[in-house]
């Protein structure tokens, strides 16, 4: 077993699933990854704690299946008609997911605890693939308006607009606002429109190592 919960769609293991993770996301806001115990999601979800052990083992497998089932749900992603607007809204929604008082506990508390444990680890290493993966779009956009050069690495744009501010809220823990993540999607989009992030020429790649 993989010690996460084994879902299907809809029905009554769907719907224990959902309380179960419900029921993580409110312990992690309340105690954090150090505090998260099967009993207490247990009470909380009203699943028995048995079903509990049995599908999610411990509090890595609770917490790593909160964060499959966040990598399932669209992101709400901007469609502005421009490249520095978009990438301005990816940026504040960055920061208002670890800022805002109610989430921001909850998405704390995940990294941290995928620092320490692989379980949980693996899981956020996905949710964020897919998150990349989804916001790639508004750059693929960009580049058929004509406002990026032709062969644009879609990933290393988005991944430039929001690294500054993993880099601020977990390396250096230096407070992030609105500001610092208008400046980081500016800065990555003032890049990209100079080509910073066209690909290699892969032929010119074997050239070079021959």
């Amino acid at each position: 077993m993989s010690g996460r919960g084994e879902a299907r769609p809809g029905g009554r293991t769907a719907r224990t699933r959902d309380a179960v993770r419900r029921a993580t996301l409110a312990e992690l806001a309340d105690k954090g990854f150090d505090g998260l115990t099967v009993e207490a999601v247990a009470v909380r979800s009203g699943v028995h704690k048995t079903t509990v052990y049995r599908r999610w083992r411990n509090a890595a497998g609770l917490a790593a299946d909160a964060l499959d089932l966040a990598a399932e749900e669209p992101w709400p992603l901007p469609d502005t008609g421009v490249l520095r607007d978009d990438l301005r809204a990816i940026t504040a929604m960055v920061v208002s997911g670890f800022e805002d008082p109610a989430r921001g506990p909850i998405a704390r508390a995940l990294v941290g605890a995928a620092v320490r444990d692989p379980t949980t680890g693996a899981a956020l290493h996905g949710f964020l693939v897919g998150r990349l993966a989804q916001a790639e779009v508004v750059v693929q956009r960009a580049v058929a308006r004509g406002e990026l050069p032709v062969g644009t690495d879609a990933g290393e744009v988005v991944r430039a607009a929001v690294g500054a501010l993993y880099y601020r809220l977990f390396i250096t823990h230096e407070p992030v606002d609105t500001g610092q993540a208008r400046r980081a999607a500016d800065a990555a989009e003032t890049a990209a429109r100079a080509g910073v992030f066209v690909h290699d020429d892969p032929a010119g790649a074997s050239d070079d190592s021959t």
